[in-house]
């Protein structure tokens, strides 16, 4: 559903399943931003994204993940990752929050942002 909903903009060059797979493709495709869940097998999103970082890869990592509460949003954007999506808001934030990470830009889903700044999870 998300590569349907991404390619008329971007162009998607991989999908994997699994956060070891996501290393592989990572480090073979270069991306320039990637987009993944929190949630994976084998490996979570975000041990992948730190061993991404580990590993020197220069992508740009959107988070896009059902987990809303402020301690995955600290844990994801601790990775170096530039924004976090909550899949619920996927058609109005993760177009944005590609184009924000492209640009260098940290993006947090905006309801996500004010509950965590508030200290509590949505």
């Amino acid at each position: 559903m998300v590569q349907g909903f991404l390619e008329p903009l971007f162009e998607v060059i991989g999908k994997v399943t699994n956060g070891r797979d996501l290393l592989a493709a990572a480090m073979s495709l270069k991306p320039d931003v990637i987009v993944t869940d929190i949630s994976m097998p084998v490996l979570n999103g975000i041990n992948a994204a730190n061993q991404l970082k580990e590993l020197g890869c220069t992508s740009r990592i959107v988070f896009l993940t059902v987990h809303s509460d402020s301690d995955f949003i600290r844990a994801g954007l601790a990775t170096g990752a530039f924004a976090f999506v909550v899949k619920s808001q996927l058609t109005t934030d993760l177009m944005l929050a590609i184009r924000e990470a492209i640009a260098g830009h940290i993006f947090i889903s905006p309801h996500l942002a004010r509950e965590s700044e508030r200290g509590g999870a949505s």
